[in-house]
């Protein structure tokens, strides 16, 4: 079966997954009978394009890469200005929302997920605030539509937690949960234990295009604090704001702490927590000092996981290494996207 794609945001995330989705081609029409093309495109900073016809992967990503607008693409009687335009008119069946995250209000990404579904699209999306501030809503709409709402890529890249508990722990209840889940805070703590300055390994992150210009989502622990929101929302059942997380970032640890734990044999992790406190969810990111029988001790680099202790079975643990090519950046989230899309439409 053909679909035609939107991709609402085209930044590192969803330039990855046209990629990917170019290079599974074949494998998706010889797997699972499914091909496709994409029908718009929004940008922040490089205009929107809409084609009936099908929009020129590879040229969208050459202009967007050379600085250039992709509004020359645009193969429609009327004007393309803006995403809800894009979703309007591109008449896709699945979008990728990947817009930038709003951790106060979740918007506009919000608005783009209600848009598409109210169109008839799926939609899969990487933006944590849509989990954090709409789950309900959106997922109450998703089943209104006979359409489906995913977000496998808010956590954890493309590690499938969501489905795992949806489809694996049927009736389990999650009492509590225990990791790291920014990669970026994790390796600039682990670049910090081998002698880097904080500002060193930080402008490292940047030029792997892992930390944003402004890195304060990452080392202030929003980023992990949103995650955290977005796991207690949909597997606690327990809606959660970033701002009710206990927070704490990594500023204030020195190279001198990191050299002193070092001594001790132990290392400095921001840990992110939750655990469920009679009705509510007591929630935490901060900063800890890990012996090093902790599971957490030998996560290094963008190695991330979490320990999921349930009712009925023993602690369930999930972990993602890294390894050589692979530094936690667009390329693990954009494949949490594209199993969703196979996920939805197969």
């Amino acid at each position: 079966m053909h679909y035609k794609l939107a991709f609402i945001g085209f930044g590192n995330v969803a330039r990855s997954l046209a990629r990917l989705l170019m290079r599974k081609q074949s494998a998706l029409e010889r797997d699972y009978g499914i091909t496709f093309s994409v029908t718009g495109i929004a940008t922040g900073r490089h205009g929107c394009a809409v084609n009936p016809n099908g929009i020129d992967l590879n040229k969208a990503l050459a202009l967007m890469e050379s600085g250039q607008s992709i509004a020359s693409m645009t193969n429609y009687h009327l004007p393309i200005t803006s995403s809800l335009d894009v979703i309007q008119h591109s008449s896709a069946d699945f979008m990728f929302e990947n817009s930038p995250v709003n951790y106060e209000t979740g918007q506009p990404a919000i608005a783009h997920v209600r848009a598409a579904l109210n169109a008839g699209m799926h939609v899969s999306t990487a933006n944590k605030g849509t989990v954090v501030h709409g789950y309900r809503e959106l997922t109450a709409l998703a089943e209104s539509k006979g359409k489906v709402f995913r977000f496998e890529s808010t956590v954890l890249g493309g590690t499938p937690l969501f489905a795992t508990f949806r489809e694996a722990f049927p009736a389990a209840e999650l009492q509590s949960f225990k990791g790291i889940i920014n990669a970026t805070t994790n390796i600039i703590l682990s670049r910090m234990e081998e002698g880097e300055t904080f500002d060193e390994a930080v402008k490292y992150c940047q030029s792997i295009g892992i930390a944003e210009t402004d890195p304060s989502g990452d080392v202030d622990g929003w980023d992990a604090s949103i995650k955290v929101a977005a796991l207690a929302t949909v597997l606690m059942n327990k809606p959660l704001k970033p701002q009710q997380v206990d927070r704490t970032g990594i500023r204030g640890i020195t190279p001198e702490m990191v050299k002193q734990a070092k001594a001790e044999g132990k290392r400095w992790k921001l840990v992110a927590s939750a655990e469920r406190d009679g009705d509510s969810v007591r929630a935490r990111v901060a900063p800890e000092l890990v012996e090093a029988s902790s599971p957490l001790y030998g996560m290094m680099g963008s190695s991330t996981g979490l320990t999921f202790r349930t009712d009925v079975l023993p602690d369930y643990s999930v972990s993602v290494s890294e390894r050589p090519g692979m530094k936690g950046g667009p390329d693990e989230t954009a494949y949490g996207l594209f199993a969703d899309f196979i996920n939805a439409v197969k």
